[in-house]
């Protein structure tokens, strides 16, 4: 009897349940998209704010100064490491080729063109781009972004903008400094440690990196500058969900940027390399 009155399901669940996971496959795509849109969005609304008055000029500042003073020290260390470590490597790869007279100029060229934007775009991405986005995040959540539109003032301008130009202007010169201090631990290692003729390694240098490879790393930290912020900026506006969501907002601030970073990296190191 109770096999007689059950309901035969609906005809219509079959057919649900051959596209859930067309569905499970098309969502991720979606919400990239959506993603992608929202932070462009948002970016375009907030170089618009660039150009209209009152001039944050403060904020502006706070924000140059928490991402590039504040950056100086994790900047330097990552950057004086990375130019032992790379001295270290060329110069017992080179001695194979009785080569090491070389090492000034390989390292020159890998600080200026590759190593100096990319890793100093991460360091900051990982100190400050993450910081942005939790601060943000938690203004949003508390209601602190509504009551500051509540009082007349665009979030957009007021806290944004700010930022966006602080990135763009900070980074080339952390980058700048990437590279000096790098080239400083490369002097240490192969110079004084490894016994490099100082005459050669000066010389290598000035032959090998000329201010086009300058050039290219400060054009590539300025876009990166302007990902990092975009980017940071999207996930915490836009965070919800409590103290979990302001956690995974500044995640996907960190791990969006560093892809988009890489990605960036490459195209413009084509793009730059044949111009």
């Amino acid at each position: 009897m109770p096999a007689e009155n059950a309901k035969p399901p609906p005809s219509g669940a079959p057919a649900a349940q051959r596209t859930r996971p067309a569905r499970s496959l098309v969502a991720p795509v979606v919400d990239a998209l959506d993603g992608i849109g929202t932070t462009v969005s948002l970016t375009i609304e907030t170089l618009a704010w660039l150009v209209r008055p009152p001039f944050r000029f403060g904020q502006i500042l706070a924000a140059m100064e928490f991402i590039g003073v504040e950056s100086i020290f994790i900047v330097a260390l990552t950057g004086t490491f990375s130019g032992m470590v790379l001295a270290l490597q060329t110069v017992h790869s080179l001695k194979t080729f009785q080569a090491e007279g070389l090492v000034g100029g390989i390292v020159a060229l890998s600080l200026t063109r590759e190593i100096s934007p990319v890793f100093a775009a991460i360091m900051v991405t990982a100190r400050a781009g993450s910081a942005w986005a939790a601060e943000l995040g938690n203004m949003r959540i508390t209601e602190q972004i509504d009551a500051i539109t509540t009082m007349g003032v665009s979030p957009v301008q007021y806290l944004l903008a700010p930022r966006l130009v602080a990135a763009v202007a900070m980074l080339p010169l952390l980058c700048v400094l990437y590279s000096c201090v790098g080239m400083a631990g490369a002097w240490l290692v192969a110079v004084e440690w490894l016994r490099v003729d100082p005459g050669i390694f000066v010389d290598k240098v000035r032959s090998m990196a000329v201010p086009k490879d300058l050039a290219m790393g400060i054009i590539k930290s300025t876009v990166f500058g302007f990902l990092i912020a975009a980017i940071a900026c999207r996930q915490g506006f836009y965070a919800s969900g409590g103290a979990r969501g302001v956690g995974q907002a500044t995640t996907r601030a960190v791990v969006q940027s560093a892809v988009a970073i890489l990605v960036s990296n490459y195209v413009l190191t084509s793009w730059l390399t044949d111009a």
